[in-house]
């Protein structure tokens, strides 16, 4: 079952890179008394992920800012390691938004957004979307009918639809 608008996020456990090296952190320590965006992606490096998705939110911070989101998070099936240096590469780090991955797909796979694309070698990956996030009840969810397409999902057409 895939998570809706008004559903309230399923807890998982998260991975992100602190000060002292990877560290986990709880879905609910995240979101919870809080008004946050979590933007999920197929994989760091990856085409449409760093080229269009991670920049259209970096572009839209202030925007999103502006309107009472406290924090920004782009999660991925893959390592803290990874997520971290992608951030550096990318400019999310610097922007302020949050990396973290989803290892073992843990909440990708709760939320019912994962895909699997062999030809390509992908596996458990994360649909592409965008969520708003209220004291984590999912208030806005936008999700992409293809990995490849950065439109609804992304910080642009987000910020238009809060």
């Amino acid at each position: 079952m895939t998570i809706s608008e008004g559903d309230s996020l399923p807890e998982a456990t998260l991975a992100r890179m602190g000060d002292k090296g990877p560290e986990q952190v709880t879905v609910s320590a995240l979101t919870k008394g809080r008004k946050v965006v979590i933007f999920g992606l197929p994989g760091a490096y990856t085409g449409t992920c760093t080229t269009a998705h991670v920049p259209s939110f970096i572009r839209t911070m202030d925007g999103l800012k502006a309107k009472g989101v406290e924090d920004v998070y782009c999660v991925s099936v893959n390592d803290p390691f990874v997520m971290g240096a992608w951030g550096e590469s990318t400019g999310a780090n610097a922007a302020g938004i949050g990396m973290l991955g989803d290892p073992a797909a843990e909440l990708t796979k709760a939320m019912g957004l994962d895909f699997t694309a062999p030809p390509v070698g992908l596996y458990d990956r994360s649909k592409r979307y965008a969520m708003l996030v209220e004291d984590g009840k999912v208030v806005k969810l936008q999700v992409e009918e293809s990995p490849g397409v950065c439109e609804v999902s992304a910080g642009e057409a987000l910020l238009a639809a809060i």
